[in-house]
Parts: C-alpha cells; structure tokens; sequence
C-alpha cells in the first residue's frame, strides 16, 4: 500500500488538524499584519532590528514546532539546518551574487538537502533516542563549521557578507530589510501552515499521537516522518537565509545547542503544536536574550529559565493554551 493509497486517518482530518480561529481570527490576523507593517515607520532603528530578528527567529521556531507539535518530534539538532542555509546562503552572497532571492533559495534548499542526508536514519528512531540524535548531528555539523575555514571561516564565522539586494539596490537601511524579512516570514509561516492544515498534516497529528495505530491502519509512518523532517529543514535553511541577511556574517554558535535549545524553549512556550505561539515563544526569547539581556547583567539566560520553569507548571500548553481568541462556551 502506498501513501496515497493509505486509508483515511482515524477520526478524520478535522479531528486531528490545529484548531484555528475563524471569521474574527481572519481579522485578527490580518491587523496584526498592518501593524508589523507599520512599525519601522514608528519605531527607532534599533528596535526595527530587535524586530526584525524577532521574524526571522520566529520562522525558525516555526519550522521547529512542525516537528515538536505537530509530529511529535522533539528535536535539539534543528539549528544544524538553520546554521546551513545561513552559511550558504552568506557564501553565496558573497562569491555568487547576494540579489534576491538567489540566497533565499540556497539557503532553504541546502537546508533541506542537509536535513534529508541526516533525516533518513534519524526518523527512524523515537522518544529520547531521536532526541539524542539529533543532539549528535547539530554537534557534529557545528564542529565542521569550526574546522571547514575555507568556507565557513573557522571560529571566527563568515565575515563580510554583502547587503541583500533587491531591484539592483541594497537593502542596507534598517526598515527595508525588515520589510523583506517581514515578506520572506509570510511566506513561509503560510507554507508551514499550510502544510500543518493539509491531509499530510493529518496524518503527522495521528503519529504524534498513536503511531503504533497508524501503522496498523497502512500509514507508511517512517515515511511520512522523513517528509516532514525535510520540509522543516527547508524551512530552518530559509530563516537561516534571512538571518545573515539580517546580521551580515555567520558563526558556529548560530547551529550550536544554544540556538537549538532556544528554539525548542520558544516552542515549549508558545505551546508545542501551536504556530501562533512558537512565533510568541520566539519574541519573548529574542526580547530577554538580545534587548533586556545587556541590562540584566547577563542573565537573560536565567529570567528565560525561570519562564520556562513558570510556563510548565501554570500554562502547561504554553501561551497558545490561552486561547485568547476562543469564544467562552465554544467546543
């Protein structure tokens, strides 16, 4: 039996898809839009780029909750494929040519290269075993940065990445750049929901919860685990794309552990399975880490702890269990 040939998932699509608001959360959407449109006219420079790395850690986190919440695959070794498309998309820009969207393109396509390179065996494993794994691949990966100095410039990262051009023209001033990050972000936070919202997605909800079961009923699981891990690496290398777009050089720390653990702790706040929370989970960590960090001694890292210990036990399905936009009374 094949996937297309797979029967229906137990319980329908629509019982395993994300609960997403409707009608007035179409319009809750798009005022936000408006308003992250708006805010470079209103916003001085630095805090433009405070939000601008916001987006592009929010479309990592993204890609990361569509293994963590939808399939069930918690990961410590994403930021391998967000740190490859970063280097591969800076490498580019400066041998090839930093026009848009030549280095998006590269950035998410060796994203996902690497992603089904290591995916194949990694998919095939489970629960802690998964976890240690790609653990073992992002340390790995980091350690090649560190040594590869020809191309990714060794401990010292890749320097002198070009601004991305668009129409022939830099985008070197704060508010266009975002404005470019904020377009690349829409996109792919549509493809990734897109993706969650699908029958494909469907299916990863029902292997997140009752693999064994979707086995039995024909679903090539492994399979289907594999896919979605490359779609997610595709994703990662995309955002890693618009980060050095954003900072102009890459280091191994940005596909080390701290960067994977930062992103699964977004995820883990704005509610694993949620898109809209891993993307909230994603400004709290950028805002303590990068804007409230310096003022805090260097303890951001410890007022993030001290959230993630507060989340577990009072919000247990994080920021997204809120659930602001659901009527009271409503199923």
């Amino acid at each position: 039996m094949t996937a297309l040939d797979a029967p229906a998932v137990p319980g329908g699509a629509a019982a395993m898809s994300p609960r997403v608001p409707r009608g007035r959360g179409g319009l809750v959407a798009a005022a936000v839009l408006v308003v992250l449109a708006a805010a470079p006219l209103f916003l001085a420079p630095f805090a433009t780029t405070t939000l601008t790395r916001i987006l592009v850690f929010a479309l990592f986190a993204v890609s990361l909750d569509l293994l963590v919440g939808v399939t069930g695959l918690p990961s410590l070794g994403h930021a391998a494929y967000f740190g490859a498309g970063a280097y591969a998309a800076g490498w580019v820009s400066i041998n090839v040519t930093a026009a848009a969207p030549v280095p998006l393109l590269v950035g998410a396509a060796v994203g996902a290269v690497a992603a089904a390179l290591t995916g194949w065996i990694t998919v095939r494993t489970g629960g802690v075993f998964f976890l240690m794994l790609t653990l073992a691949i992002g340390e790995m990966v980091q350690q090649v940065a560190n040594t590869w100095e020809g191309v990714t410039g060794g401990a010292n990262g890749l320097t002198g990445v070009p601004s991305v051009r668009v129409a022939g023209a830099p985008l070197a001033n704060p508010g266009f750049l975002y404005w470019y990050v904020l377009a690349v972000f829409v996109i792919g936070f549509v493809l990734v929901w897109l993706v969650a919202r699908s029958p494909f997605g469907a299916a990863l909800r029902g292997i997140r919860d009752n693999e064994p079961r979707m086995r039995a009923v024909g679903y090539p699981t492994a399979l289907y685990k594999y896919g979605v891990f490359v779609v997610a690496g595709g994703v990662a290398g995309l955002a890693g794309s618009l980060l050095v777009a954003q900072q102009r050089l890459v280091t191994p720390a940005d596909l080390g552990f701290l960067t994977a653990s930062f992103a699964l702790l977004a995820v883990i706040i704005g509610g694993a399975g949620s898109l809209w929370g891993a993307c909230i989970g994603a400004a709290l960590v950028i805002l303590v880490r990068d804007a409230l960090g310096p003022s805090l001694d260097g303890h951001g890292t410890l007022v993030l702890g001290a959230v993630f210990v507060l989340v577990v036990y009072l919000l247990p399905r994080g920021a997204a269990g809120l659930q602001l936009w659901r009527r009271r009374g409503s199923s």
